[in-house]
């Protein structure tokens, strides 16, 4: 299942909660009527959105049983989750994170880097997070620098300027 978006917190007292959007989508993804998956610790169990509205470009949605304030609360930090296969294909060069995630990020030379643990930011200036044996490396999904990403071999080549790799390591 692919991330969706992750309850912020609840909003009012009707059991409706803010969600931190993690789609491209989100018109498509939450609107009244669609089944998503709530995600907490090992439990994941389907739900059904019975509102929205957004404020901020942040959706504030409904979910079928939930209705006080107190079980809005014990959502917060849940991610919400879709069946891969109910994801809208994409243009060619983009990706979902998750295609992303488990990849292996190797030098132009085929020096292994290291894997793709997370990918941060938005569409216009995301950053691949891999973890690396000097500590967590951030490499910019650039046309520029990731010249190979090939999701099915989950692998990626980047060609980085010189001491870019260096400037962005997180012990």
């Amino acid at each position: 299942m692919a991330v969706v978006g992750r309850v912020a917190r609840p909003h009012g007292l009707r059991g409706q909660v803010v969600i931190d959007v993690e789609t491209d989508f989100p018109g498509e993804r939450f609107r009244p009527g669609v089944e998503v998956f709530v995600r907490q610790a090992a439990d994941v169990r389907p739900v059904t959105i019975t509102s929205v509205r957004f404020q901020r470009e942040r959706p504030i949605i409904g979910l079928e049983g939930v209705a006080t304030i107190e079980s809005a609360e014990k959502l917060a930090g849940a991610e919400l989750r879709v069946p891969v296969d109910r994801l809208a294909p994409l243009p060619e060069g983009t990706y979902y994170r998750h295609d992303l995630v488990g990849c292996r990020v190797e030098g132009a030379g085929g020096s292994l880097i290291g894997v793709v643990v997370e990918v941060e930011g938005d569409a216009g200036s995301s950053r691949l997070v891999v973890d690396a044996p000097g500590g967590v490396v951030l490499v910019p999904l650039a046309a520029a620098i990731c010249r190979t990403i090939d999701p099915v071999r989950k692998r990626i080549v980047v060609d980085p300027p010189a001491g870019l790799l260096d400037l962005n390591v997180r012990p």
